[in-house]
């Protein structure tokens, strides 16, 4: 397996994983969303890659001030294999060379099977903070 940096022509492949994946039906992923990522940052979309086939994604964005981890994803044919910790520790490497001190990640309430990834791999809930949201569209 491989972890490497999403390209840009297999954003509609990269789409297609997240519908089988991951977890959560409130997301609008668009290509032109998933374009933008990878243009802005081409270093932010970590797949993993096993055999010319995508089992794993995450999203490791740097905003100059915290690291983020987003889009957590392995391939259910995949899970419980080392995917995840792999593309972990490579956002962990990424967020090293900004000196970032701390990384936060979305992790839905309802996920529970995503829980207990996140938890094996040193993280935790942070009860005293809520996420606060408003549409923009």
């Amino acid at each position: 397996m491989t972890i490497r940096a999403g390209r840009l022509d297999e954003v509609e492949a990269v789409l297609t994983f997240w519908r089988k994946a991951a977890e959560g039906t409130d997301r609008h992923d668009t290509a032109a969303a998933v374009l933008q990522l990878i243009e802005r940052d081409p270093a932010a979309l970590l797949i993993a890659e096993l055999d010319d086939e995508i089992v794993g994604t995450l999203i490791a964005g740097w905003d100059g001030w915290r690291a983020h981890l987003y889009r957590l994803a392995v391939h259910p044919d995949h899970r419980r294999k080392g995917v995840a910790t792999a593309l972990l520790n490579a956002a962990e490497e990424r967020f090293a060379g900004f000196d970032a001190f701390r990384a936060d990640a979305m992790v839905l309430d309802d996920n529970v099977l995503a829980h207990r990834a996140w938890l094996a791999a040193g993280y935790a809930r942070q009860p005293q903070w809520g996420r606060w949201v408003k549409p923009l569209r």
